[in-house]
């Protein structure tokens, strides 16, 4: 059993089915991704999961508690920070990280401390003073990060935590996530951004149309997607001229020549690299390098839920707009 136990999840509204009777569980320590594409159940998981909506079926586990019936405890050790900045533009940082203590019970001096603590950590210890309003977008993410760890909670929920911030930021905030993973957090993260999910996550399950389609490990997943074997050959000069006789003399080979110098050797199996050495060395062709070439997280998306990453690439052009 995990510290987070999640068991046939469902939620509908009226006709539609958000979240299609869901199974999971995180592990204390662990950073856990929800990768799929806009409107694939994410966000209402992780609502149901912090209380902010009334699952339709199923079990919720946190710590021990059951998140559906004892919400109010759960709230007590998990922190939630939303896909959208949920703090005051008239306060500045010092103040509304101090308010959000407060809505805790952290008695005042403890608070300010707490504060100034967060402040020095997320880098915002200049803009402590200045009102939220005047935060760029990525310093109000920072500082809405802080807000959900006032209260030092075991277990932090981040939706979409890096949509529509710029590059240097969202670099900066994965940091952060994984300085709180060191510190003992566990992470529950949703994402449709692959290269976040492969940089942070221990473990990730692929979520389409409410149903978890795949769930382990990056390595895992990556071993498990019945997917091509690339073999990439660097080499002394040009081999268009061979690329059918190559084919023709390995049926189980597609040859790809990306540029001048190099080719793919595609094969459903693995590929047997003596003979097409021999070949290529019988034509006068030297190989310099031969390098296995894995799949990315990318690809395995792609395979498990049939759903183009070039998709999620537009959407994320679309939220940083």
């Amino acid at each position: 059993m995990g510290i987070v136990n999640v068991t046939n999840l469902k939620k509908v509204y009226g006709e539609f089915q958000a979240v299609n009777e869901i199974s999971f569980s995180i592990e204390q320590g662990e950073v856990f991704g929800f990768l799929g594409p806009n409107g694939a159940g994410k966000t209402s998981t992780i609502n149901m999961m912090i209380g902010l909506s009334k699952p339709t079926g199923g079990h919720i586990m946190i710590d021990g508690i059951d998140a559906i019936k004892d919400i109010k405890q759960v709230q007590k050790i998990i922190g939630i920070i939303p896909d959208e900045n949920n703090l005051y533009d008239e306060m500045n940082g010092f103040n509304n990280l101090c308010f959000c203590a407060s809505l805790y019970g952290i008695p005042k001096k403890e608070r300010e401390k707490r504060a100034m603590e967060l402040l020095e950590q997320f880098n915002l210890t200049k803009a402590g003073k200045r009102p939220f309003k005047a935060y760029s977008k990525g310093m109000k993410r920072k500082l809405t990060i802080a807000a959900g760890i006032i209260h030092n909670p075991k277990i932090l929920f981040l939706d979409e935590p890096t949509t529509g911030i710029d590059v240097e930021s969202a670099r900066q905030i994965r940091e952060l996530i994984l300085d709180l993973k060191k510190q003992g957090k566990t992470i529950f993260i949703t994402t449709h951004y692959i290269e976040e999910a492969e940089r942070i996550c221990d473990r990730i399950a692929f979520i389409v149309n409410g149903k978890i389609v795949k769930i382990g490990t990056l390595t895992e997943s990556m071993e498990n997607v019945e997917g091509e074997h690339k073999i990439k050959l660097q080499l002394n000069s040009s081999i268009k001229d061979m690329k059918e006789e190559l084919e023709n003399s390995f049926v189980n080979c597609r040859v790809e020549i990306p540029d001048e110098n190099s080719c793919l050797i595609i094969s459903k199996e693995r590929v047997a690299l003596f003979p097409i050495l021999q070949l290529l060395d019988n034509k006068g062709i030297s190989v310099y390098e031969a390098k296995a070439i894995k799949p990315s997280l990318e690809d395995v998306f792609v395979k498990v839920t049939g759903i183009e990453a070039s998709k999620l690439k537009k959407e994320k052009e679309k939220a940083g707009k």
